[in-house]
């Protein structure tokens, strides 16, 4: 059981929030979350003190930094469930991750076939698909979603029926809107035609336990700078049987068997993956973040989110003017429209970079624009939101002060 208090009591351990006397109300962790200092001091301590290349050197300092490094990789396959840490790849970021498997996975498909994706996903899970659909002529098609920001279950099942996708992509929690995709029920649909499928978990892994043993996806991303993580690094869990039918994403130093000047073979998975120097500095403070969000646990996290996050959405809801997009559903147990974390409104002749910038004078920061998901945007018939995003060291004095710029906001613009 920990002993971190949530919310305003958490953020002792976070350098940044005790900066200045006046109260840093950071509301855009849905974009980065801050950084606990234990996480700092680990990445520190590797760079001062244990630093070597890893895999390559016959000396004890490299031999360390290899240990780290794979017990990094054998922490985050525990930590989401996998059944082997062969099925972990690190990566710079989600983005890569998600490039890989189109660039490796997508050299299996064949001219025609469909890979189907959502128009809640970021741009990161939307950019790599189209460029495999134009270097391969694959199919894309997209599952429609409706006026409240949940995916329609009905055309996913029509789609999925009517295409036979080979894959689907698919977040698993909407960055712009906060929506909850229900993963159970979209896993059975795409099971029941024989559809691989990739998750984004960038957003959820953050708020909520990932088990891969209950959701068995074929490919799970995620980022380790929203998991209050070092930024450059991020994972690719893949099924391994599936791994091995694959390429190589990147060529070079480390992801190789044997070179010759006629050919080269390739490294058994994960390696084959992991081309040249990885970021092994990072990768180890991702494992002590991993440390530092399971000694809070998750049941703690849920319950103190879902409190702030109940009371904020009531508390913009109030406001004349305000209109707040998304499943608005806090509290409920409707698995099909379930929202968490983030919240995006807008109000009425209030531009959303006009209100992020009067909040950043009240020491609120909040995010403003398309949020890298303008088909989202489109289908919900607006240019963009103010996006406010909670994380476990947020708290309704954050939410009482952003309330606070929108009424400047309100004042001076409208």
């Amino acid at each position: 059981m920990s002993t971190k208090t949530l919310g305003l009591g958490i953020r002792s351990e976070f350098p940044i929030f005790s900066q200045s006397q006046r109260q840093l109300c950071f509301l855009d962790s849905a974009a980065s979350s801050q950084k606990p200092k234990e996480v700092a001091d680990r990445v520190a301590t590797y760079l001062t003190h244990e630093h070597a290349n890893i895999h390559r050197g016959a000396y004890l300092l490299s031999s360390h930094a290899t240990e780290l490094y794979e017990n990094a990789r054998l922490r985050v396959a525990n930590f989401i469930g996998a059944d082997s840490e062969r099925s972990i790849i690190f990566t710079k970021n989600a983005t890569e991750a998600i490039n890989l498997v189109a660039h490796s996975y997508g050299e299996l498909l064949n001219e025609g076939d469909t890979v189907l994706l959502t128009l809640l996903e970021h741009h990161s899970n939307i950019v790599p698909w189209q460029l495999l659909a134009k270097r391969k002529k694959i199919n894309l098609q997209f599952v429609e979603i409706n006026q409240d920001a949940t995916i329609n279950l009905e055309d996913l099942k029509s789609k999925i029926a009517k295409f036979k996708p080979k894959l689907l992509a698919i977040t698993a929690q909407s960055n712009a809107f906060g929506t909850l995709i229900p993963l159970d029920i979209v896993m059975n649909i795409a099971k029941e035609q024989g559809t691989k499928v990739l998750v984004d978990a960038s957003q959820k892994i953050v708020h909520s336990k990932i088990n891969l043993k209950k959701l068995d996806p074929d490919f799970l991303v995620f980022t380790g700078h929203k998991l209050y993580g070092p930024t450059g690094v991020g994972v690719l869990y893949g099924r391994v049987s599936l791994l091995e039918t694959m390429g190589p994403f990147l060529g070079g130093g480390d992801m190789i068997e044997k070179v010759t000047v006629e050919e080269t073979t390739w490294a058994e998975v994960p390696r084959r993956f992991e081309a040249g120097t990885p970021p092994i500095a990072e990768i180890i403070g991702l494992a002590t973040a991993i440390d530092f969000v399971e000694e809070i646990g998750f049941e703690a996290i849920e319950a103190h989110e879902k409190k702030v996050f109940t009371s904020a959405i009531e508390l913009l809801r109030k406001e004349d003017g305000v209109t707040v997009y998304g499943p608005d559903n806090s509290g409920s147990d409707n698995s099909l429209a379930a929202q968490s974390s983030i919240i995006s409104f807008n109000i009425g002749g209030v531009h959303p970079h006009d209100l992020s910038t009067i909040a950043d004078s009240f020491n609120v920061q909040i995010r403003s624009g398309h949020h890298c998901a303008m088909p989202a945007m489109k289908a919900l018939g607006i240019h963009g939101t103010a996006r406010a995003s909670i994380a476990i060291y947020s708290d309704i004095s954050d939410f009482e002060m952003l309330v606070q710029a929108i009424k400047k906001a309100k004042k001076l613009l409208t």
